[in-house]
């Protein structure tokens, strides 16, 4: 499927990087900072990841679930995430937006409520971290019926023949979490394992676009610059919430990391 997420995964080829890939938590620290901290990262990075609210974020690490639950003491509702998503790619149209969350709030709001109102926002992506291939077959569908990308995950366990099931109906993206482990943990795998697992996945999934995520920060991502793109989080989640407590602006603070972040893949 042709799409402004393929297109900047080939731009960033053209220039011999991976795509840089941030993700944030909608209303966090405010609504307000967290459209901000949006358009100013979108500077640098290539595609931006938002989270959608779940009181049980069980994939998530502390620095995740701190920013998920300052986000919903902030009273940030899905109505709100679809606001700033609207917000930013409006400001924003050629920077892929990918909306990244629990199956729950999709259920309650039903499967074509909640695709019909991505599309209105202009939504490019969707991951959705608890429904996996095959139980997932059904809304990729309709994610691909609406011209949003439906994001599959495989991890270091996924079999190779179920691989190549999830490989055959994914859409432009793919997700490799780089270990077991939930996300802002230290790597318990060396770059080098990570690296040949990764190899694996691309000689059989072709010209499709396999991304890294889970124990990427500042420190590490260097290591990975022959990759389609590396996800990074749970480090901007971190900052944030160092920014809150020792009463620093966040927005700044989250661009200059996510600068730093652009300028090792360079």
């Amino acid at each position: 499927m042709k799409s402004l997420l393929n297109s900047v995964f080939n731009n960033c080829r053209k220039q011999k990087r991976p795509a840089l890939i941030t993700f944030t938590v909608a209303g966090d620290n405010t609504k307000k900072n967290s459209l901000k901290i949006l358009n100013s990262i979108a500077k640098h990075a290539d595609i931006l990841e938002l989270s959608f609210l779940h009181n049980c974020p069980i994939a998530d690490g502390s620095q995740i679930q701190n920013s998920t639950y300052r986000a919903l003491k902030n009273g940030t509702t899905l109505k709100d995430t679809f606001q700033i998503a609207k917000k930013f790619k409006a400001a924003n149209p050629n920077k892929p937006l990918i909306l990244m969350g629990y199956y729950n709030l999709i259920y309650q709001n039903g499967e074509n409520n909640f695709l019909k109102k991505c599309k209105m926002c202009k939504v490019d992506g969707i991951i959705v971290v608890d429904l996996p291939y095959p139980e997932n077959k059904k809304f990729a569908k309709k994610c691909k019926g609406k011209s949003i990308n439906f994001v599959q995950l495989l991890s270091p366990t996924t079999s190779k023949t179920r691989m190549k099931k999830i490989i055959k109906n994914s859409h432009d993206m793919i997700y490799y979490i780089s270990m077991l482990s939930t996300t802002g943990g230290k790597l318990k795998v060396s770059p080098k394992k990570i690296l040949k697992n990764y190899s694996a996945i691309k000689r059989l999934s072709g010209q499709k676009n396999v991304v890294i995520g889970f124990g990427i920060t500042n420190k590490t991502i260097a290591s990975f610059k022959k990759t389609d793109g590396l996800v990074v989080g749970s480090q901007l989640c971190k900052i944030i919430n160092d920014s809150v407590k020792k009463r620093q602006n966040p927005v700044t603070k989250v661009s200059s990391i996510v600068k730093v972040l652009k300028n090792k893949l360079l």
